[in-house]
C-alpha cells in the first residue's frame, strides 16, 4: 500500500520557514512526491514531524488533516 500524502489543501507556503502551512513540506519535497519512492516518501513524512514539533515549540499554530 503507498503512503498516503499528508496533504491538508492548505496551500500557502510560509515566508518564514519556507514550508508549506498545511503540510510543513517543502515546495522541493510537494513535486517530488507524485513520483517518489515509499522509503522516501516516509522520510519526508519524518522530516515534517520534526518540523511540525519545532513550530509546536516556537509556539506557532499547526494545521493538520481532520
Amino acid at each position: 500500500m503507498s503512503v498516503p500524502s499528508p496533504c491538508t489543501n492548505v496551500c500557502r507556503m510560509s515566508p518564514d520557514t519556507g514550508w508549506c502551512e498545511g503540510c510543513q513540506r517543502t515546495i522541493e519535497e510537494i513535486t517530488r512526491w507524485s513520483r517518489t519512492t515509499d522509503d522516501d516518501r516516509r522520510a519526508i513524512l519524518a522530516a515534517i514531524g520534526e518540523r511540525r514539533e519545532w513550530l509546536a515549540e516556537a509556539g506557532h499554530s499547526v494545521e493538520t488533516r481532520a
